[in-house]
């Protein structure tokens, strides 16, 4: 606000006449700092001098640059000046004009009376107080929506909480002018002992220090101790309450505590110093820099929680990688060599653990157990659910004499049914039987994809002949409800005899539900599609002699950035 000496506000009186500049000097000089311009061009060095005045006061008739164009030209530079024009005659359009467009607040004309000009005046000065208050309150909102937004952009750069620390201490040094600063976090109701600190630098390569014997640890600090005891900004400023006793007051700098706390969480405190001598934050720093650190401070509690998320998800998952080598190992990875006999299985989670499974189990009578199934759901549960029954099937199997295979089936609803249906799972599979002696496969199907048999040694001589594929698979299609459905498991069990050079053949949905590249209606234009058993087969019919999955899995995976199931498959090919 422009106030002269002793909280006067400024007035400016422009006449070229001296007894009228003198008459108003001195009705005004108790209640204004008065300066006396006797021109336009004078008025205006003096504006160039002195600044902003409050109020002026101009004659409208001068020589060389009349009242309206004089005050025309102060519109810019002092927007807020009050402007009152003196005439002794009626120039009504230039002074309707200025009126108008807010160069002049008033007119009065000469002689004026003394009374009412002081009314005009009073009014004008009134007038320019509350527009001063509101236009500082206006500046003093858009500096801080202008900083909070800087400071809040300059912060939210960043989500690593240690970055972010010394993101905040740097950027609140440089932005509310400190010398130096320092960052230190808490856990809990402790500091800790990370420190973050700032120092402003009045050059190149060159730092404004303030001596370190001058400011105590945090441990050790007043201001920093009582911040943290009463949760409120602490400041210190030796200048203004000097202590004779103490160290001299030009050594010790000022110093600005402010604890960043968010929801009744005490995250850090910041300590802010300014060199001694230097003058102190205002009041309406102190709030802006309070405002800036409860953004601060939410910026800080996402970080740490951002961080912490990091550490749990770092941490789950290597634990799932653990979980992940525990399923692998527990999927048989090698089985003895059959004579007659080739087998190939392959599991591939979506995830580090999944549900699906497949087992090979050579029993000592020489009887050759496959089985694929799949656990409903993905991930930890439905691999938690997986390993119960590999546990529970080898148990089974392993007996001297094991069921049917769909015994072994009742049985193993029998022992998960309680727990599947209680969580809501189920789960598909296949468990065949293949007897090398009697070239025999007996099979019982719980609601998994229909198994597929076909010679490959046909299929493979009609491909190497050139001659028309008319080979199909033949889908077994006995099949009961899948496991966890029901307390006791319905359905029935079949067998079929393998040749030599037949392939029975396993797989998941996860196989048969993954997409290709499609034509389907026949017009060039290609399309993704469910692959399902026709499009395995098609294949399957590409693939030469001897018969590899693991060809198969690329030509699948191929067209699948994203696997979005679990894949298994499983062969069994007679010699």
């Amino acid at each position: 606000m422009s106030q002269g000496n002793g909280g006067k506000l400024r007035l400016m009186v422009v006449d070229d006449e001296p007894d009228n500049l003198d008459l108003l000097y001195r009705t005004f000089r108790r209640e204004f700092t008065v300066f006396k311009a006797v021109s336009g061009h004078n008025a205006l060095q003096t504006l160039d001098q002195e600044g902003e005045m409050a109020i002026i006061i101009s004659d409208q008739r001068m020589p060389g640059m009349n009242g309206t164009e004089f005050l025309s030209r102060t519109v810019d530079r002092f927007p807020d000046t009050i402007r009152i024009v003196l005439t002794g005659y009626t120039d009504v359009e230039d002074l309707v004009g200025a009126i108008n467009t807010g160069k002049v607040f008033k007119y009065i004309t000469k002689p004026w009376m003394p009374d009412d000009l002081k009314a005009v005046v009073n009014q004008a000065a009134d007038t320019y107080k509350v527009l001063k208050q509101r236009t500082n309150e206006l500046n003093r909102a858009l500096r801080r929506e202008s900083i909070l937004n800087a400071v809040t952009t300059a912060i939210r750069e960043s989500l690593d909480y240690h970055s972010m620390l010394q993101t905040i201490i740097e950027t609140l040094g440089r932005t509310f002018e400190a010398s130096s600063g320092i960052l230190r976090p808490l856990e809990g109701s402790h500091l800790t002992s990370e420190v973050f600190s700032y120092q402003a630098q009045v050059g190149p390569g060159v730092e404004l220090a303030i001596g370190q014997s001058s400011i105590p640890s945090f441990e050790q600090d007043e201001a920093v101790q009582a911040a943290l005891e009463t949760w409120k900004t602490q400041v210190v400023d030796a200048s203004q309450n000097p202590d004779p006793q103490a160290e001299a007051v030009s050594e010790k700098p000022i110093q600005l505590v402010v604890p960043l706390t968010y929801q009744q969480s005490f995250l850090a405190v910041l300590s802010l110093y300014r060199s001694p001598g230097t003058q102190s934050w205002k009041s309406e720093d102190i709030e802006l820099i309070e405002g800036v650190a409860e953004q601060a401070a939410l910026a800080i509690s996402q970080a740490k929680l951002y961080q912490q998320i990091q550490q749990q998800t770092q941490q789950m998952r290597a634990e799932l990688e653990v979980a992940r080598q525990i399923q692998t190992n527990l999927l048989r990875q090698s089985w003895p060599d059959l004579e007659g006999i080739k087998v190939q299985a392959s599991c591939i989670p979506a995830r580090e653990v999944g549900g699906d499974f497949f087992e090979v189990f050579v029993h000592p009578q020489g009887d050759i157990w496959v089985t694929v199934g799949d656990v409903s759901g993905k991930g930890v549960p439905a691999a938690l659910f997986m390993a119960s029954l590999i546990s529970v099937l080898r148990r089974e199997l392993s007996q001297e004499v094991p069921p049917e295979p769909d015994v072994v089936m009742y049985n193993l609803n029998g022992s998960l049914s309680d727990d599947l249906i209680s969580n809501n799972r189920f789960i598909t599979m296949v468990l065949a039987r293949y007897t090398p002696t009697t070239q025999q496969l007996a099979y019982a199907n719980a609601g998994h994809v229909y198994p597929m048999v076909w010679s490959h040694r046909t299929l493979t001589s009609q491909v190497a002949n050139q001659e028309s594929i008319s080979i199909e698979p033949n889908y077994l299609k006995t099949r009961g409800i899948p496991l966890g459905i029901r307390p006791a498991w319905k359905g029935t069990g079949d067998k079929i005899a393998l040749n030599s050079g037949d392939v029975f053949l396993l797989t998941s949905d996860g196989i048969t539900e993954a997409t290709v590249p499609s034509d389907h209606a026949g017009n060039g234009q290609i399309t993704s599609a469910m692959l399902q058993q026709a499009g395995l087969w098609q294949l399957l019919k590409q693939e030469p002699s001897p018969l590899l999955l693991a060809n198969i899995l690329t030509k699948i995976q191929a067209h699948n950035q994203v696997q979005e199931d679990d894949q298994t498959i499983l062969s069994l090919e007679v010699l």
